[in-house]
């Protein structure tokens, strides 16, 4: 039996209290899951979008990141062979306008471009986002230079056996993801759900490589662009989302980081507002006006106390849902040092802790889904949330 038929949960429909049965109905505009099972909740989806995932959706954050060095095509693989229900990308630039698969633009950690002596002298300093950061930057390679680079583990010390497959396979290009998921899609019989973010869009647009304009075209050519298409566009920058609803149907996440913080291009404008503001019911009310949904940091759904420990839930879920908004709030690890206090194990920062008991407890709060680096956890986890 494989990952997938084990693990796979059930979707849910909204039958009011205790509602967790096995079904057929879709996340979006005919139904979603509410809080806790609770009745109260509205719709998630509008503008004719329809999201037909299984709730709890499982996504694959950078693919499984837990077990191969993230953005690679193995990464990838891995996650759809696992059964995640979507796989995340993030896009940067190249020098010659390429959108390539790397969390960052800054490659140092991610790639053996160091050990390149041929690239020494593109070492540099940038600020990026308002963070002096050195290193080595996609926007300062063309493609075909980045392909002769391989992909390496980024945190090696969190997850040293990830290190075995340092080396094994280079940055893939967005096109080259798209024309595996479709490959991959025919072989199985039913999409492959990906999860775009647009990185950094307000700084790479003031270099001339704007990011949300050949994405959209990468959509179109290959069919993804519609209000039905198997993929979820997401940016910390809500003006990337509001560009990009003018550019294709395809639905779209505003992804939020935590209290206090301020998305990078209110910085750039003078908007006064921050997250504590978008997180307000006047906030996720102007978030629907142009997304589907929102992605925030866990810690926005239940805060921890001084000590990491898990507090009581905020009303974000109840708020969003209200609005008509899916949450998708990231990042579950299993590892104890990325886990809540409550759920640590042992002394070992690098061994797993109770990670399906943090699970239940963010599903607990009617979260929609849930991005994790090992997505067969999350699968186990949310199957036993679905058939409680």
């Amino acid at each position: 039996m494989t990952e997938r038929a084990q693990a796979s949960p059930g979707r849910r429909t909204v039958m009011g209290v205790g509602a967790a049965v096995l079904g057929t109905a879709a996340l979006g505009v005919t139904g979603t899951a509410q809080a806790a099972g609770k009745p109260g909740g509205k719709p998630a989806g509008h503008d004719g979008h329809r999201l037909d995932l299984p709730v709890p959706t499982v996504i694959g954050h950078r693919g499984t990141s837990g077990y191969r060095p993230e953005h690679t095509l193995g990464s990838y693989r891995l996650a759809l062979d696992m059964g995640a229900h979507i796989i995340e990308q993030d896009l940067v630039p190249t020098r010659d306008g390429h959108l390539v698969c790397r969390h960052e633009n800054d490659i140092t950690a991610t790639t053996d471009v160091s050990a390149h002596p041929e690239f020494a002298s593109r070492r540099t300093t940038k600020t990026v986002d308002g963070v002096a950061l050195t290193g080595w930057f996609t926007e300062d390679f063309t493609l075909a230079e980045l392909k002769t680079l391989r992909a390496k583990e980024r945190i090696p010390g969190n997850r040293q056996k990830n290190t075995l497959y340092d080396g094994r396979w280079e940055i893939p290009t967005f096109e080259e993801v798209l024309r595996w998921a479709d490959r991959e899609g025919r072989k199985r019989g039913k999409p492959v759900w990906l999860y775009v973010e647009t990185k950094h869009p307000t700084y790479f647009r003031g270099l001339g490589l704007g990011l949300e304009e050949p994405l959209a075209k990468l959509l179109r050519r290959y069919d993804r662009h519609r209000a039905q298409s198997p993929l979820i566009l997401q940016s910390f920058e809500p003006g990337s989302i509001q560009r990009l609803s003018k550019l294709v149907a395809t639905p779209r996440v505003v992804l939020l980081s935590g209290a206090g913080s301020k998305p990078w291009d209110f910085v750039a404008s003078g908007d006064p507002r921050t997250t504590d503001d978008l997180v307000k019911p006047a906030g996720l009310k102007w978030m629907a006006s142009f997304a589907q949904g929102i992605g925030p940091t866990l810690d926005l759904i239940i805060p921890k106390d001084g000590a990491g420990r898990l507090t009581t839930p905020t009303t974000l879920v109840r708020d969003a849902h209200a609005q008509g908004l899916i949450l998708h709030p990231y990042t579950m690890r299993n590892e104890n040092t990325f886990l809540p206090a409550d759920f640590r194990r042992g002394t070992d920062p690098n061994a797993y802790g109770d990670a399906f008991g943090a699970f239940a407890a963010y599903f607990a709060t009617g979260i929609d889904g849930i991005f994790s680096d090992n997505p067969d956890t999350a699968l186990l986890a949310a199957a036993d949330f679905a058939a409680k």
